[in-house]
């Protein structure tokens, strides 16, 4: 079995870590979240990191990520290398270890350090925090800044964002990242982008759509009119599932 590893160069001790990531990750029971993919937080090198595996991938995604285009852990970490250049906070990528089998993609890992938070968007949206028309206007502010920098998360979801109160406010970071786009996005096009957010209360889409129409100089209405747009296809998609699950 071959391998390719890239380590960021802030963090030079830890290739043998990722050498014997497998056996690291396996022998690790603090498993954080398990689904398609994996992530378990382990002390490294005395640091604190999350360790995310990437299941192997079907034939032919074995074939396209190792011959014509990146692999889940490689673009999570470019993408985090990106962020950083934009100083878009997202946790502190340390390095990947692509394994292949027969010359085709196997096993990936992408480390990351640990980023402590106060609770995530989730919490903001289900209520289960003080502030929330503060921090609902400050994620549109982050939303925005995101945005003129040309940053577009197509995973920008309630689990996606990770929230800490700080003095000044509240910071907001990006977790998830393999799926992003670099482009320019102007005008209503960025309100599109909360197509992923479900909301229990409606007033909670409009604090963000007024606060982002508000910041980039957009109709108000429109801003409005396009983000409940996007929460009724939402809606319709996961009702649509739910029937599909029903009759199953």
């Amino acid at each position: 079995m071959s391998y390719k590893l890239q380590l960021n160069p802030k963090y030079p001790d830890f290739q043998e870590h990722l050498l014997n990531i497998k056996n690291i990750f396996k022998s690790s029971d603090e498993s954080i979240h398990k689904a398609r993919n994996e992530l378990k937080i382990i002390e490294l090198g005395g640091i604190k990191c999350v360790v995310k595996s990437f299941k192997v991938p079907h034939i032919i995604n074995r074939i396209a990520y190792t011959f014509f285009r990146d692999g889940k852990a490689k673009k999570s970490y470019l993408n985090a290398l990106k962020l950083n250049n934009l100083h878009v906070n997202t946790p502190d990528p340390i390095g990947i270890i692509e394994f292949f089998e027969s010359g085709l993609l196997s096993e990936s890992y992408f480390i990351s350090v640990y980023e402590p938070y106060d609770f995530t968007i989730r919490e903001v949206f289900h209520h289960k925090v003080e502030n929330t028309e503060q921090i609902l206007k400050e994620f549109a502010h982050f939303s925005y800044d995101l945005h003129q920098k040309g940053v577009w998360h197509v995973d920008y979801s309630l689990g996606n964002i990770l929230i800490t109160k700080e003095e000044s406010g509240y910071k907001f970071s990006l977790v998830d990242i393999n799926r992003m786009e670099f482009k320019s996005i102007a005008g209503y096009e960025g309100l599109k982008n909360f197509n992923k957010f479900w909301a229990k209360d409606r007033n909670d889409l409009l604090i963000i759509a007024k606060e982002y129409a508000r910041l980039a100089s957009l109709d108000e209405e429109k801003a409005i009119a396009t983000v409940l747009d996007e929460a009724t296809k939402l809606e319709g998609r996961v009702n649509l599932k739910r029937k599909i699950k029903g009759k199953s």
